[in-house]
């Protein structure tokens, strides 16, 4: 503006002689501003031109995938018997190694209480066979007695305390059954479904409860024709509308499973954030599905009104507006707010930036 200024100022110095040989009066001064205008905003619009060029892009498919555990697995009864207490529900979650119920068995007990029995009636005998070892040991030392009659009564003692150390053992044995009744969670996760109630009978080896291990994956159905461009390590994505969130995720397919079951390929694929409460919870799932061409141009290109998409194309020496058909964004490194238009413009149109 200050070299406008002074433009004009020398206009308005010159003599009325070269002013008159120039132009006459205030027309041509509105000319010049212009003119210097219109040279400025042609610098300004060829700084900002973007020439529209194809793209490699990946295509994705939408396809189903389910929320799944790594593995279901039960929790069984070690022994026999009567299930006399269950401290767990459907969707509680449960540590490896907590009590998720008791079993109880009559018969054990009744084994119990008849080796507590045998032992104290050991215990008795073998003190007395050590009171019988003492007094024939002093006699035998002051040769009252022969000695073949403290030999007797040493392996009487040995007998005596063998005996109890079996009913001993016997009872470890009964008590480490009792204990067994007490089924323990096998892994870190949640129940899934309970299968008995209390009061139930089990028998060695039936389960309980299946309990769905923590870690959480994504099991995709993938269309067969889809197979050869599915492998480990591919990027899958998530709408965060699935979650109720407006942020999308992402994540990794792990493993790509060989057998086809029913024209499906099924792979597994690692998401964080999945949750850890509902299982077989259904997901739309975006995965490549190879590549293509598309025409990526930065977002600020392209303007919206009345619900319409306009972008400023340069012909020439002139500016004109044309209508679009807006896509998907698609950012990259080169165009982090990289946008695809489907129809309206074609490779080597140059863009002018509102």
């Amino acid at each position: 503006m200050r070299q406008v200024n002074a433009h004009v100022k020398n206009f308005d110095e010159m003599s009325p002689q070269t002013a008159a040989t120039i132009a006459v009066g205030k027309p041509m001064r509105r000319l010049i501003v212009l003119g210097i205008f219109a040279i400025a905003a042609s610098g300004a619009a060829r700084a900002d031109v973007f020439t529209v060029a194809s793209r490699p892009v990946a295509d994705e498919k939408a396809v189903f995938a389910t929320v799944e555990s790594i593995s279901v697995v039960p929790a069984r009864s070690r022994i026999g018997g009567t299930v006399v207490q269950l401290n767990v529900r459907e969707g509680d979650p449960v540590t490896r190694g907590q009590v998720i119920a008791s079993i109880g068995d009559e018969k054990l007990v009744l084994q119990m209480k008849s080796l507590d029995a045998q032992i104290d009636a050991l215990h008795a005998q073998s003190d007395q066979s050590q009171i019988d070892f003492d007094r024939i040991q002093g006699l035998v030392d002051r040769g009252i007695m022969p000695r073949v009659k403290l030999d007797e009564a040493r392996t009487a003692l040995n007998v005596a305390e063998n005996g109890l150390r079996a009913r001993t053992a016997e009872r470890a044995v009964v008590q480490q059954q009792l204990n067994e009744g007490q089924v323990l969670a096998p892994a870190d996760g949640r129940v899934l479904k309970k299968l008995v109630a209390v009061g139930s009978v089990m028998l060695q080896g039936d389960a309980l409860v299946t309990i769905a291990q923590q870690n959480f994956k994504l099991r995709l159905r993938v269309p067969e024709h889809h197979a050869r461009f599915l492998k480990a390590g591919d990027k899958v994505r998530v709408d965060g509308a699935e979650f109720g969130d407006q942020v999308s995720k992402s994540g990794v397919i792990d493993l790509v499973y060989p057998q086809i079951e029913e024209g499906r390929v099924i792979a597994d694929a690692t998401v964080e954030g999945l949750g850890e409460y509902f299982v077989g919870d259904r997901l739309r799932v975006w995965i490549s599905g190879g590549t293509r061409t598309a025409f990526v141009v930065p977002s600020s290109y392209v303007t919206t009104r009345f619900g319409i998409d306009y972008v400023k194309l340069r012909q020439g020496d002139r500016i004109v507006e044309a209508p679009v058909q807006r896509g998907r964004e698609l950012p990259s490194p080169e165009l982090p707010n990289g946008l695809e238009i489907l129809s309206g413009i074609r490779v080597g149109d140059q863009l002018v930036q509102p």
